[in-house]
């Protein structure tokens, strides 16, 4: 189950890097919240792009080979966990926090939380 878990996130997330790298802008007016953010910056959003691709390719990893690949998968999880506690702060001061919270559920915080338990249980040796 973990292993399904893994890839099926790996595939979200891939798909969400592809169109962050190669439809930018497209991506910065179709996600909810990011234009609330700042000015469309195409070299920011393709650096996110990147640093979500990489975290996909760490839970692909996991999911073909679970024991090799479990350092790639706790590295994707630290940076989507890192990558919500972001939107935490944000969101404290934000005017309107509960709003913001919620509106980053699915997409932030939600593929967070499973990651880092996938790391967690999944450790070798645990």
């Amino acid at each position: 189950m973990s292993r399904i878990l893994a890839g099926g996130l790996a595939l979200v997330l891939g798909i969400n890097a592809l169109a962050m790298l190669f439809g930018s802008f497209w991506w910065y007016n179709a996600v909810p919240g990011v234009t609330a953010t700042g000015a469309y910056n195409p070299h920011f959003v393709r650096d996110i792009g990147a640093a979500f691709l990489v975290a996909a390719g760490g839970l692909g990893w996991f999911a073909w080979r679970p024991v090799q690949g479990w350092p790639a998968l706790a590295a994707a999880a630290a940076f989507l966990v890192l990558h919500a506690v972001i939107h935490v702060f944000d969101a404290s001061c934000s005017s309107n926090p509960m709003s913001d919270l919620i509106r980053d559920l699915p997409g932030v915080y939600l593929p967070a939380a499973l990651a880092a338990a996938l790391a967690i249980s999944r450790r070798p040796g645990a």
